[in-house]
């Protein structure tokens, strides 16, 4: 080793096998503060996570055990009866003509004595869908054999086929068993036109 010329001081004593010469100084702190930041950006976004989560599964939103899936109960329909004992009217609520005349005859070839369909034009002649409407719930399945005599139709209960207390109505006629069909503008689109 040369020889410096600067005076003699403490580090000159210092054994040569003790590996360490220099300055040792400490890494970037500029990289380390990034490093830092990453790392609690990190655990920021999995805090929010399981808060979320949390929150999901304390108010019910998320559940780990099978619950019992609820079945659809299926309502109890009436069955369609065809009783041709019923007298039936045929209004059509369409401007096309002729069909309150073709649907008596296909009700009369499903067995309704000719005498007992009658037809005429209803009030409106914009009624959306062809509905056959009953008196009494007893008329229900009456009304829906004949749906099914016709090709389809939706039946109801109607709230103006109720019996009058009119006194000069007959009694008979408040109870006579009868049907209504009402033509709708979903039959009139499927005629063939002539």
């Amino acid at each position: 080793m040369a020889r410096s010329t600067f005076p003699r001081d403490r580090f000159d004593d210092l054994p040569a096998e003790s590996g360490r010469v220099g300055a040792h100084r400490a890494e970037n702190p500029h990289l380390r503060g990034w490093v830092v930041f990453l790392w609690a950006a990190v655990a920021t976004v999995v805090l929010i996570a399981v808060g979320i989560f949390g929150t999901l599964v304390v108010s019910g939103r998320i559940s780990f055990g099978s619950e019992p899936v609820a079945t659809p109960t299926i309502a109890p329909t009436t069955p369609a009866v065809i009783d041709p004992s019923y007298s039936v009217v045929v209004l059509n609520g369409t401007s096309d003509e002729g069909l309150a005349g073709n649907l008596r005859d296909q009700i009369i070839a499903a067995g309704w004595a000719a005498d007992t369909v009658q037809t005429g034009d209803s009030d409106t002649t914009d009624f959306a869908t062809t509905t056959i409407y009953y008196l009494r719930p007893e008329d229900e399945q009456a009304a829906r054999g004949l749906a099914d005599a016709i090709g389809g139709a939706e039946v109801a209960q109607s709230d103006f086929l109720q019996p009058t207390d009119d006194p000069n109505t007959p009694d008979d006629e408040s109870a006579e068993k009868r049907l209504i069909v009402v033509i709708g503008l979903d039959r009139a689109a499927a005629q063939p036109t002539p």
